[in-house]
């Protein structure tokens, strides 16, 4: 794993006040919460993944789990549902070896694998498609149990990333720190400015389109962007006062 992020210290300081404080006032929402999953479900209380956040920091990111304990080993049956996916197949654009690659002015630079060749130029809009590809949000996702669309909805699950900002992996706001195999995703020059900006349990993202339909992904990466560029002390408040209305949300994504 890579070292922590060093925040600028308002924001530090601001992290460890706010996530201490609110630790201790929700301890009993806790409590309850632990209780209702485990008596829907056997399984563990609290789930917890590897993500990737500001520099690439790798670290483990803690929810209540609020699907089916074997979530993970269904996420190849359910790509179809990816509100992100695109139509289009990866390699439908390399043409294959056994044919004559007709070379004009306009295809001076061609790149080789197994199955074929490609043109430069084709192969970077191949890689912004991959990265627009790269976010994964499943409607009505049949994983979920029905504690855990409650505590999704309200956004209750994600209240254990307090302890992930306490200890400086996260902030309170921030970009959302990705699974691995979406930040292996996010490679091209313009997406990798994301993670130039610190993870966050809220950001402005959240507050602006978080639980539209329809949502493009780069769009999405271009707020991740614009925050990690801009982010200042009242920005964080501004997300922050907005969150409340945002985090209580009726997609089931």
């Amino acid at each position: 794993m890579t070292a922590k992020p060093k925040l600028p210290l308002y924001k530090r300081t601001f992290d460890i006040l706010i996530s201490g404080l609110l630790l201790i006032l929700l301890s009993p929402l806790f409590i309850l919460v632990a209780i209702l999953i485990r008596l829907e479900s056997k399984g563990p209380i609290f789930y917890y993944a590897y993500r990737v956040g500001m520099n690439y920091h790798t670290f483990k990111f803690y929810k209540f789990r609020s699907m089916r304990t074997d979530a993970d080993r269904l996420m190849d049956q359910l790509k179809h549902l990816n509100s992100y996916s695109k139509s289009e197949e990866a390699d439908s654009i390399w043409v294959p070896l056994n044919r004559s690659l007709i070379v004009s002015e306009a295809v001076d630079k061609i790149r080789v694998k197994d199955s074929g060749v490609i043109a430069e130029n084709h192969y970077e809009s191949l890689k912004s498609v991959a990265a627009s590809q790269a976010f994964v949000k499943f409607d009505n996702d049949p994983r979920i149990t029905k504690v855990g669309r409650w505590i999704r909805n309200l956004s209750i699950d994600e209240l254990p990333q307090l302890v992930n900002i306490l200890i400086g992996d996260m902030s309170l706001v921030g970009n959302r720190p990705l699974p691995l195999y979406e930040a292996e995703a996010l490679t091209s020059d313009e997406a990798v400015g994301r993670f130039m900006g610190p993870a966050g349990l809220t950001g402005l993202w959240q507050v602006t389109e978080r639980g539209k339909k329809g949502v493009d992904a780069a769009s999405r990466c271009q707020l991740d962007i614009h925050y990690a560029q801009n982010f200042n002390f009242w920005m964080d408040l501004k997300i922050l006062l907005k969150t409340p209305l945002a985090a209580i949300q009726h997609e089931n994504v």
